[in-house]
């Protein structure tokens, strides 16, 4: 751009310039005397050296001016990267607390209570409560889940699970049977972690609960809805 706008100029210049050297040179010819023809060819000297001068005064602006604007592009371009750089920051930030919802590879889990009258006097034992779920929700973080819901609830960092009477809270909704749990991460391992004999899941379906593990590459969880409150903590440098 900076070299086209200088030949430009340069044209015109050239030109102009040529334009006025005709003249004088007319001028010169048509005049009858030695002082005369001295005179002419001295303003047509003085013409020449102005035009020139004023031809590396518009060339000195005109590269000033680039320079300037090559800083302003500098810097705008360098707000940009620093936008961009905060912006996927705070995304990150926003995914860790919960805040959007999200969605990839993972389990499904599925939590029924036992059917009625098949308890017997472990009755107790064949209803999901609220220690299960935690059970799981730990064995799930612990094989490296990166979001977890019970029944659309997103599970982070302030989610209490808890009981009241019959029914479960979760962040302070009530659920209750079946439970379904999605989390995403690693499919294999997830899996594996959660249907490994011995483990929590197995306990479940001995005591009569109804369970079912499912794979998928296509798991939605919704974002977290409820606000983080700090009650204790607090950052060091306000301090």
């Amino acid at each position: 751009m900076k070299k086209e706008k200088i030949g430009i100029l340069l044209g015109v210049m050239c030109m102009l310039l040529t334009i006025g050297i005709a003249i004088q040179v007319k001028t010169v010819k048509n005049s009858s005397t030695g002082v005369g023809k001295t005179q002419t060819e001295n303003e047509l000297r003085d013409s020449v050296l102005r035009w020139k001068e004023r031809y590396e005064a518009l060339y000195q602006e005109e590269a000033t001016k680039e320079e300037e604007l090559e800083k302003m592009r500098s810097q705008v371009s360098n707000q940009d990267t620093d936008s961009v750089n905060l912006s996927e920051q705070l995304q990150k930030a926003n995914n860790l607390l919960g805040y959007y919802d999200v969605s990839g590879q993972g389990i499904t889990i599925n939590l029924k209570d036992a059917e009625p009258g098949t308890g017997g006097s472990a009755a107790y034992l064949a209803v999901v409560h609220d220690g299960d779920l935690l059970e799981v929700v730990n064995a799930l973080k612990n094989a490296g889940a990166e979001a977890i819901s019970i029944n659309d609830q997103r599970i982070v960092n302030p989610t209490v699970i808890s009981c009241a009477g019959n029914i479960i809270k979760v962040n302070g909704e009530k659920i209750g049977s079946p439970f379904k749990i999605k989390a995403i991460g690693l499919t294999e391992k997830l899996y594996g972690a959660l249907t490994m004999p011995g483990g929590y899941l197995e306990l479940l379906e001995t005591a009569g609960i109804q369970v079912k593990v499912e794979k998928s590459n296509n798991i939605t969880i919704p974002k977290y809805e409820g606000i983080y409150n700090f009650q204790y903590a607090e950052n060091v440098e306000e301090r």
